[in-house]
């Protein structure tokens, strides 16, 4: 950008009255009058209320961007790309420069209602309807002389000017007088609204008198300090623009009837001093200060989109984005500005157009306040405005310009988004190794996570036994090799829970294993970034497992609540690994973790097949976790085929008491089990547990049961053992007993 950064020539002088130029439009002659006449005072000034509940926001927003960094070429393109990507910012630039372009036309088009006289005589005198392009051709070609020859300084003489005979034509308005107003006085009635079924019709009507605040910042690539001039130019002309608007509305009420009003759009010529010839001068002058204001601004935007290589040729790039060598005039934009206004003014009508103008201006707005919003959310070190607005104006103006969107009119708001889309789709098709929403998105995020965190830290005491979900922690080395532990908690994370895999490395920290683990991270994020992923990927380096298991149990969890269980898992045709799980699982109940201890089969799992419980009556904090992880974990998609099934056994006297015990807690729990899919067993003479789970699971896709620590640790291996005849075994241990109700 250090080209368009040259010859900085303009100061707050110039933001002020490119913008006011803009905002005292053709809207304010030509339909305040209509509005004021429809909704009387009252409704026209919650209409003016409403459209600088949008503008104002903006202009603050604006203010604080424009504060918070260097400000290049391109005004609120500038702002938006520098923020939300080039991709996102060349979508929004596009539109927006269409917009800036074809407002040209419309302020030209516009203009020729200034010269009502002259195609009232040439209808009333000559019985002929002279062509408004006759008018409107000629005047655009003068503009666009103007503009290619001479270039913004011209302009901004031109500005000046006419902006003085502007003003000098609402002085004369102000300091008119009817005989109405002399009748009925300067006091408004209290009364004086109506039709307010007709409000959001009329607010279509007149929303292109707020905008336009954003003219001045087109202008930044050509400012001495664009830090200044921008929040200084920008915010005095949005709340003069106000000021003036709720002063024409005071006066249109005291001085015309409501019929005068909507009998003729230029009833201020009725009210103004030399008003027949001064107000369509006036309106002349703003709609021509209007057209000058978007054609200095438009092509600087063009300019700057094609500096950035947004379209899709080298050549028009560099052809666009070269400007005049004295001065950086932007020569070649300008002209392609000219000739899309040519095409506009000679169609005669673009009010059509106009709306969609508006959809484009709307989001524009929208993306700065969303942008000011989000940087105060992202409390960024490097976002350090000199200018701040406050985080609600900005959410109201975004706000806002969304809902004006649907309100002004829904099918051009629809279709504004569909274009904006394809053309957000065509850029990031060419341009893929730029970067999108990510980078302003992420410091906002950051900011809510911290503090959700705080929070239900601050909330875990006041937790119940009702609130328990999991948030599991899983330590493994072989994270390439063995899949399954990560499979586990992938279910228990998917829509209940919360996982945090730790792929260990083994080995002192250093910067060689550090490097590793770096290296390793990325392929295990890589790996799991083609699937379904819920879970916390991290890596962990530590010499010994034992080591590893006490630094990780003392992880705070990074879901905001601590980790409260530990998964497990061993090879079971080769448990290499499962003497030092078993060695560690003391240190591990010391921090009163739950314990998940997955025996891996390598048999593949066929969802379709049920999930198996073994319910051990001796142990009801096991069966209470049983019960609730075979729920949870068949929230997940892979197991959306596949049913829960229970098995217990009981003494023969016990059967019934037994049946209605899990009959009732499926019920009161509301779990997706039927009763078909609880199975008593009788115990019998000779009948082993083991035997019998490798004969009623040998076709689970996964089977849980409960196990005793105490007795894992006294007995060993051998209580895991002998369950070759099924599948993947999980294991459980609970801490306490879980409230399922």
């Amino acid at each position: 950008m250090d080209q368009l950064a040259t010859n900085k020539r303009f100061g707050t002088t110039a933001v002020f009255f490119t913008a006011i130029s803009t905002i005292l439009g053709a809207i304010l002659f030509l339909r305040f009058g209509f509005a004021v006449g429809t909704l009387g005072f009252w409704g026209a000034l919650l209409l003016i209320i409403l459209g600088h509940s949008l503008t104002i926001p903006t202009a603050l927003a604006l203010s604080e961007l424009a504060t918070n960094k260097r400000v290049e070429g391109g005004g609120e393109y500038f702002i938006i790309s520098r923020s939300f990507g080039l991709n996102i910012g060349a979508t929004i630039g596009i539109a927006l420069y269409l917009s800036q372009a074809i407002s040209v036309a419309f302020y030209m088009i516009a203009f020729t209602e200034a010269f009502e006289f002259v195609f009232n005589f040439f209808s009333n005198s000559l019985n002929f309807e002279l062509p408004r392009q006759v008018i409107s051709i000629p005047s655009m070609l003068v503009l666009g002389f103007f503009i290619l020859k001479k270039g913004a300084s011209t302009g901004l003489k031109l500005l000046y000017i006419v902006s003085v005979i502007l003003f000098l034509s609402l002085l004369l308005f102000f300091l008119g007088s009817t005989e109405y107003s002399e009748l009925n006085g300067s006091k408004i009635p209290g009364g004086d609204i109506r039709n307010m079924n007709d409000f959001f019709m009329v607010f279509a009507i007149v929303f292109p008198a707020f905008t336009g605040l954003t003219a001045g910042v087109g202008l930044s690539g050509d400012l001495k300090n664009p830090a200044r001039s921008i929040p200084r130019g920008t915010i005095a002309a949005t709340i003069t623009g106000m000021l003036v608007y709720i002063a024409v509305i005071y006066k249109l009420t005291i001085s015309a009837s409501p019929e005068d009003m909507l009998a003729n759009q230029l009833i201020m010529s009725d009210i103004a001093i030399f008003g027949t010839f001064i107000i369509p001068v006036g309106l002349a002058a703003c709609t021509f200060t209007s057209a000058v204001g978007s054609a200095m601004v438009a092509p600087r935007t063009l300019q700057a989109l094609a500096h950035d290589s947004s379209f899709p040729s080298k050549k028009l790039n560099r052809w666009l984005s070269r400007g005049r060598k004295s001065d950086n005039e932007p020569v070649n934009a300008s002209l392609v500005t000219v000739i899309i206004a040519l095409v506009f003014v000679s169609l005669g009508n673009v009010n059509a157009v106009a709306e969609i103008i508006s959809m484009f201006f709307l989001v524009t707005y929208g993306s700065l306040c969303l942008i000011s919003f989000l940087n105060h959310f992202g409390s960024s070190p490097s976002y350090r405005p000199s200018f701040r607005s406050k985080w609600y104006f900005s959410l109201l103006g975004f706000l806002v310009a969304i809902w004006a969107m649907f309100k002004i009119n829904t099918p051009y708001a629809i279709a504004s988004l569909i274009i904006m889309t394809l053309i957000y789709s065509y850029i990031n098709a060419y341009h893929k190794d730029r970067e999108g929403l990510e980078s302003i998105f992420a410091n906002a995020l950051f900011q809510m996570n911290r503090n959700i965190q705080v929070y239900l830290q601050r909330s875990a005491s006041k937790k119940k036994a009702t609130d328990w979900r999991p948030s599991a922690i899983c330590i493994s080395k072989h994270s390439f090799t063995r899949t399954r532990a990560f499979q586990l908690l992938n279910w228990i994370s998917y829509r209940y829970g919360f996982g945090t895999y730790l792929h260990r490395i083994d080995g002192y920290y250093s910067r060689a294993t550090c490097l590793q683990a770096t290296e390793e991270l990325s392929r295990l994020i890589e790996i799991y970034d083609t699937t379904d992923n819920h879970v916390y990927v991290d890596t962990l380096i530590s010499p010994s497992y034992t080591s590893a298991l006490a630094q990780a149990i003392q992880i705070p969890g990074i879901s905001g609540m601590e980790n409260n269980m530990v998964i497990l898992e061993y090879d079971k045709e080769n448990p290499e690994n499962l003497p030092e799980i078993i060695e560690n699982t003391g240190l591990i109940k010391a921090g009163d973790f739950d314990i998940c201890l997955l025996a891996s089969s390598r048999k593949d799992i066929n969802f379709r097949n049920e999930i198996h419980l073994w319910i051990d009556t001796r142990y009801p904090e096991n069966s209470s976790l049983l019960i609730l992880l075979s729920f949870i974990i068949s929230g997940h998609p892979d197991w959306k085929k596949s049913n829960i099934k229970i098995f217990q056994t009981c003494k023969p006297d016990n059967y019934e008491e037994t049946r209605t015990h899990l009959t009732e807690l499926v019920k009161t729990g509301r779990l997706p089990i039927t009763e078909k899919n609880i199975e008593i067993i009788i115990e019998e003479g000779g009948m082993t547990l083991k035997n019998l789970i490798n004969e009623k699971s040998s076709t689970a896709a996964l089977t849980l049961i409960g196990v005793d620590i105490q007795v894992l640790k006294r007995k060993g291996e051998s209580v895991l053992a002998g369950y070759d005849g099924i599948g993947s075994v999980l294991f459980i241990n609970s801490h306490n007993e879980k409230d399922i109700i």
